[in-house]
């Protein structure tokens, strides 16, 4: 089944849905067992086929600007210092070599191809390419990445921020401008440390129809992906990311400590600064998706508006959606809804990830070993851009 027609029968079970409640509405009752045993299956059916409609679309975007990337392949030198230049023809394919053989049997042009990129303790730096295969793969996992500000550095980055913007006053003709200092802070990114390691067999590397390099971009991105959503929604700063719900401010506390009502949502909307709504992004578990699915506004209108194409998110109140399983659930205390500019979250990658062969450790199973290793940092540095609300 094709994108579309996937969305166009996630629009039909959506109409099916809103047909049910406003029935049991117009009755002034709840859903009978049956009928909420269907709503449940449908809900399920909805989110599934936007999930996988919305991957195909983006799978067809990554294999787009991976094709243009094998087209505008750059030399690097051992002094390029630009972020942009990609990996040489020649590095690139001894990099796919190193992943096959054993570094002892590589040829003599092979290993020179490689002291571009090899660290101190054995680890090739991969070529830029393979990286973005792993962001790609990350990405679509981790769709954080997609709202938050990324950038790729060096070093630890200060990051200044406005804590007071100081005033402006009218004043006299001739009359003197009140002074008022602007306060100034920062934020210190570091980076914290991700490691995974992957098993491939022997024979599989020998088979020339094994794409190694796609698939260990494939399973290292979905790894460090996963591992990453749950840092930079959730993390607490310690040997890992400062999520974006430590970091944010309080914007409202629920009556209830379940539940939340549409005008709650209505409420979070415009706690949020007006600067920040236009780019804002709502963000909770599924739990507490399933339950706004149900709620109407005044005019027995849904919050909650369908993305009907590819690629094109689920909206509340004109602004998009984003499910993240990594969000708190909404219980008693927990901050369950986040509501602002996701930009105002900083994610810093530390250059290049490492890829180091492990010859021996499998051996005896006839296993070859990969351990990747990337550094990566997140917090958010625009604390009046995220805003989160609290059950009761």
């Amino acid at each position: 089944m094709k994108p579309n027609e996937k969305l166009e029968l996630r629009a039909k079970h959506v109409a099916d849905m809103r047909a049910m409640l406003a029935n049991a509405e117009t009755e002034k009752r709840d859903l009978n067992d049956t009928e909420l045993d269907t709503y449940n299956k449908l809900d399920s059916e909805v989110s599934r086929l936007k999930v996988e409609a919305d991957r195909e679309a983006k799978l067809e975007s990554i294999e787009n600007s991976l094709g243009e990337i094998k087209d505008q392949s750059v030399k690097m030198s051992v002094g390029d210092s630009a972020g942009d230049q990609f990996a040489s023809k020649e590095y690139r394919n001894a990099f796919v070599s190193a992943l096959r053989q054993k570094p002892g049997t590589l040829s003599r042009e092979v290993s020179n191809a490689l002291q571009v990129g090899t660290d101190s303790e054995g680890g090739y730096i991969t070529p830029e390419e393979f990286d973005t295969m792993i962001v790609a793969a990350r990405q679509d996992i981790n769709e954080i990445r997609q709202y938050a500000t990324v950038i790729t550095t060096g070093s630890d980055r200060n990051i200044p921020t406005e804590s007071s913007l100081g005033v402006a006053a009218w004043t006299a003709e001739e009359a003197g401008a009140t002074l008022a200092d602007v306060a100034f802070g920062r934020v210190v990114l570091g980076a914290h440390k991700l490691a995974t390691a992957v098993k491939v067999s022997e024979e599989l590397l020998q088979d020339a129809f094994f794409n190694v390099e796609a698939y260990l971009a494939g399973v290292i991105g979905k790894r460090f992906g996963l591992l990453e959503e749950a840092a930079f929604v959730n993390g607490d700063g310690s040997g890992k990311p400062t999520g974006i719900v430590v970091g944010s401010t309080l914007g409202k506390t629920l009556a209830s400590a379940t539940a939340i009502t549409a005008v709650e949502l209505m409420d979070i909307y415009h706690a949020l600064g007006r600067p920040y709504r236009m780019g804002a992004t709502w963000m909770f578990n599924d739990t507490v998706a399933k339950n706004i699915r149900k709620l109407v506004d005044g005019n027995s209108q849904f919050i909650w508006q369908p993305g009907l194409v590819a690629g094109q998110p689920d909206t509340i109140l004109g602004r998009p959606v984003l499910v993240s399983s990594a969000m708190p659930a909404p219980t008693t205390g927990l901050k369950s809804v986040i509501f602002g500019d996701l930009s105002g979250y900083t994610i810093a990658d530390r250059k290049g990830t490492t890829v180091q062969r492990l010859n021996e450790l499998y051996a005896i199973n006839g296993q070859v070993g990969y351990v990747a290793n990337a550094r990566t940092e997140g917090k958010v540095t625009d604390s009046n851009a995220i805003i989160h609300a609290i059950q009761a």
